[in-house]
């Protein structure tokens, strides 16, 4: 009768047979897995992991058989979630399932838990927390650059003096990883699929922008391989590094690069013979942004009359970062009527480039800039309809389509003393490149 009983049981109240069983686990006197419900309807996206450990129950001198339950009024809960752009204390708090008064009023009040917590969305937190939902301890780890190799890690501590912050260094580890796929409609699309960063494709668009129109060129079934780097932090995965070596086949033709240091000099790609790949010039100053408006005659946002566009527009978001696109000398830095805010930096051969409408100007006239360094911020200074960034690429004063830079190249071979070193590396960056390729092969079967 009673596994009659259980069977009717499971057939019309499986979620109270799940409950049952739960309860009857926690009973073991030799440590047991709890089942925990957590209110999902403010984070329907997170997955949460629920760890709960039971110390062993001296049952010893027990009077009641119900009494090996007790240590749940003593288990942890261990939760994660990330930072989103809108978080409060209060907010992130609920999401971990924390309801704590005291923790929430150290996280607003404490400015590096602050500056920690809530200026970047996207960071891993993990807690721990008390059955009846209390804080014990937080924990939280980020990279203070995206080329860091140190992390930084804050811990916020229940101790029996109150709650304590401390936050301190320690060095990255970093791995290798290998990611492939087929391109069907575009290549972020194809990259997001394969669940490769956004830092690490804007390295590999950049990295092939002068060979190929990522926006024009690319064809359903073209194919990428790549291999890069990972930043660990305490086994835990934090950020990418760099691009170690990419393969994209395009409309039937191969495009290879290797990234090798030379001692003493900086990084740089080479093809697999070791030509270097490196370009005079960037192909965007900004890291990932389209083209609003191009080179050539166009109708004036402002004027409405039509008249030659000297350079090209990017759309992008106030404050975002601008970058030289090659190494030179700023030759100017501050503001020219309708250009607002401008910088104009020269470089060799007689060319120069220019920046307008920035919000920030990060340089002065007669400072060295490199290839890649900031110099500024988009903004929407002088006559502007929006947050945009107006660039201009000029040859001995005139002006050129900007998105031809990225076709000029500083084709040299890599030293004889440093190829031995390189053939090796190439070797090994192969290697892994077909273990990439096997993984697209294995995925379309």
């Amino acid at each position: 009768m009673a596994l009659k009983h259980i069977a009717n049981m499971m057939q019309q109240h499986p979620k109270r047979l799940a409950a049952l069983a739960a309860a009857l686990l926690l009973s073991i006197g030799g440590g047991a897995y709890a089942v925990v419900t957590l209110d999902e309807s403010a984070n329907p996206i997170d997955v949460r992991q629920v760890l709960e450990t039971i110390q062993n129950v001296n049952t010893q001198g027990q009077t009641s058989r119900y009494q090996a339950a007790s240590p749940v009024s003593a288990m942890t809960l261990v939760r994660s979630t990330s930072t989103r752009n809108n978080d409060t204390a209060d907010t992130l708090l609920k999401r971990l399932g924390i309801f704590d008064a005291a923790a929430s009023a150290h996280l607003r009040s404490n400015p590096d838990v602050q500056k920690a917590l809530f200026s970047r969305a996207g960071r891993i937190v993990h807690a721990q927390a008390t059955a009846s939902n209390t804080l014990l301890n937080l924990t939280v780890r980020w990279l203070e650059k995206d080329d860091a190799r140190e992390f930084q890690r804050m811990r916020i501590t229940q101790s029996t003096s109150g709650i304590i912050t401390t936050i301190e260094s320690a060095p990255v580890v970093i791995t290798h990883a290998v990611a492939g796929g087929v391109i069907e409609s575009s290549l972020f699309a194809a990259t997001d699929a394969s669940n490769v960063p956004d830092a690490v494709t804007i390295q590999f668009a950049e990295l092939f922008a002068g060979d190929i129109d990522f926006r024009r060129a690319l064809r359903k079934g073209d194919r990428f391989q790549m291999v890069y780097e990972t930043l660990q932090a305490d086994d835990e995965v934090i950020g990418t590094g760099t691009l170690l070596s990419a393969e994209l086949i395009n409309a039937g033709k191969l495009h290879q690069a290797m990234w090798f240091q030379e001692a003493g000099s900086k990084g740089q790609y080479y093809s697999p013979d070791g030509m270097s790949l490196r370009k005079a010039f960037l192909a965007s100053p900004l890291k990932y942004t389209r083209v609003s408006s191009g080179f050539g005659i166009r109708v004036h946002p402002i004027s409405k009359d039509k008249r030659a566009h000297k350079g090209i527009d990017y759309a992008a978001p106030s404050g975002t970062p601008v970058r030289s696109v090659g190494d030179g000398t700023i030759v100017f830095a501050g503001a020219q009527r309708g250009y607002g805010n401008v910088i104009e930096v020269s470089h060799r051969n007689n060319k120069t480039t220019v920046f307008a409408h920035l919000s920030r100007i990060d340089v002065k006239k007669g400072q060295k800039v490199e290839q890649g360094a900031v110099i500024g911020a988009v903004g929407s200074t002088g006559f502007s309809t929006g947050p945009h960034l107006h660039f201009e690429f000029r040859v001995d004063g005139d002006h050129q389509d900007p998105l031809t830079i990225a076709n000029e190249r500083n084709t040299q071979p890599i030293s004889a003393t440093a190829k031995p070193a390189f053939d090796k590396a190439v070797q090994l960056l192969k290697l892994q490149l077909k273990d990439a390729a096997t993984l697209v092969q294995a995925r379309a079967q």
